[in-house]
């Protein structure tokens, strides 16, 4: 049993041409359906489920100067009689169209969006070895709690930031606090394991958008803790948000509730981080009949920093046409910290240690290049002759470990926003977000497709979870990794 509550949102999409067709399994926890639209590569649409509406659902294509419109219906039609004619791959790839109004105006300025970073192996300190497979007990008493803290939502497209509600003023609300209170609860059903039942408060601010960074992004604090933050900005003052402490969480609106148990799509580590999403996703042609049928699913990552800090990512995914068509209708993330546990009465009054993602500071591809050291534990799924996956004790998986010394390079180009030029988007992959985050979806030349999130701090430490799909579309591979970046204490000679 899964219910959840869409918080309201201002969706934007991107999306992705696949050759191979997806047909996703029903009666998924994670599987809700949405309206047909008939959606270009890249657009932007707007929708609320809260008590305060949008009125209209916006759709804004994007076509180069000069060129014909890719994205007439006949040409699309003409296409797909096209490829039925001729015999189907057996690989996935991900398509692209040129855009404008996206452009590198200086060094200065701030990536916003990039192609994916090259990650090569240097040298295998210890080959990939089993392990011991982490219990369900020791994972739900580490995400069961209150936890305090901050959400923002982001374009797929652009990576600016998003408001996330209309305020009684019917301004734009860019950030907002969350009290989250997980309970442990005994399963209904004797054969089943312990639940967790998640409950969301939440309440919005700041209406002002993202605080502009100076010195091209690069003001840091001189606490390693807090050196996303932003200290210096000229508008800083005039935008003061309020505490968390001067809400009252007992009468705000519920953003989400919901219960977890081992469902089959969910991966988790004893340390509270998890991956959690669609297991198995069939292959299927497209059908005439069903076209209007978009399934869309949530695909939510959570990555544990020092047991009392967590992150969240959340990626909405709609698959259309039978799965040909990928498009990421919204992209939220939320951090949180740990304050005390769910059985107490009172709530705790320790301060919020954690900044608006607004207030912060966006990571950048030089801070990730060089040498790391990396430790990785994966997760695969053991399908059964006949691929049944909905069991009461979830999925079976294999963990397994492994350390490598790795490089990795920058992007071969990364993208900043301001004059308009023309530049090929089909290989933006990563986002470059407030706090230290990276977000990702991308298909490979493989057809494999990977959802991914990372979170860096300047202590050197970034996390990364990643989740992969085979060209069948079936669950491949989750994997946690944590990279220390190597520190020379005398720098080689360039």
């Amino acid at each position: 049993m899964n219910t959840s509550m869409q918080s309201p949102s201002l969706d934007a999409c991107k999306s992705f041409k696949l050759q191979q067709h997806f047909q996703f399994l029903r009666g998924s926890s994670y599987h809700y359906t949405s309206p047909s639209i008939h959606k270009p590569n890249y657009c932007v649409s707007c929708r609320d489920t809260g008590s305060r509406k949008f009125d209209s659902r916006e759709r804004v294509k994007v076509n180069g100067k000069g060129k014909e419109n890719v994205w007439s219906i006949d040409n699309e039609m003409a296409k797909t009689d096209k490829e039925r004619d001729k015999p189907r791959r057996g690989r996935r790839k991900r398509g692209g169209k040129r855009m404008r109004n996206v452009t590198r105006k200086s060094k200065g300025d701030r990536v916003m969006i990039s192609s994916a970073m090259l990650m090569e192996v240097e040298t295998v300190l210890q080959t990939q070895e089993p392990v011991i497979l982490p219990s369900w007990n020791t994972f739900i008493s580490s995400v069961s709690g209150i936890w305090k803290g901050v959400g923002a939502v982001f374009s797929p497209i652009t990576a600016e930031m998003e408001p996330i509600e209309i305020g009684n003023k019917n301004e734009h609300l860019f950030d907002c606090y969350t009290l989250s209170r997980i309970d442990i609860e005994p399963s209904p059903s004797a054969s089943q394991r312990s639940l967790i039942r998640r409950k969301v408060n939440w309440v919005t601010v700041n209406p002002h958008g993202e605080v502009s960074e100076s010195n091209g992004g690069n003001n840091r604090s001189t606490d390693a803790a807090s050196s996303f933050d932003i200290h210096d900005a000229p508008d800083r003052k005039s935008r003061n948000l309020p505490k968390f402490e001067s809400f009252d969480f007992g009468k705000t609106d519920i953003m989400e509730e919901d219960i977890m148990g081992m469902e089959p799509g969910l991966v988790f580590f004893e340390d509270g981080s998890y991956s959690r999403g669609p297991v198995d996703i069939p292959v299927g042609e497209s059908d005439d009949s069903n076209y209007y049928l978009s399934p869309t699913f949530k695909f939510e990552q959570c990555l544990v920093k020092g047991c009392h800090k967590r992150l969240r990512m959340v990626h909405t995914i709609e698959f259309s046409n039978g799965g040909s068509d990928i498009q990421i209708l919204r992209v939220a993330m939320y951090e949180e910290q740990w304050v005390s546990t769910a059985n107490l009465a009172d709530q705790s009054d320790m301060e919020l240690d954690v900044k608006p993602f607004s207030q912060r500071r966006r990571v950048q591809p030089s801070e990730l290049t060089g040498s790391w050291k990396v430790f990785e534990m994966s997760a695969t799924p053991i399908y059964g002759e006949d691929n049944t996956t909905e069991t009461t004790q979830g999925m079976p998986y294999v963990y397994l470990c492994t350390e490598n010394l790795k490089k990795r390079s920058l992007p071969e180009n990364p993208v900043y926003f301001g004059e308009e030029e023309l530049l090929d988007m089909q290989d933006a992959t990563v986002l470059w977000l407030p706090g230290g985050v990276t977000s990702y979806v991308d298909v490979n030349k493989d057809g494999t497709l990977c959802i991914g999130v990372g979170w860096y701090s300047d202590e050197g430490v970034n996390l990364v979870m990643e989740r992969d799909y085979e060209a069948d579309g079936k669950l491949k591979e989750v994997r946690s990794k944590s990279e220390m970046k190597r520190r020379w204490t005398n720098p080689p000679p360039m």
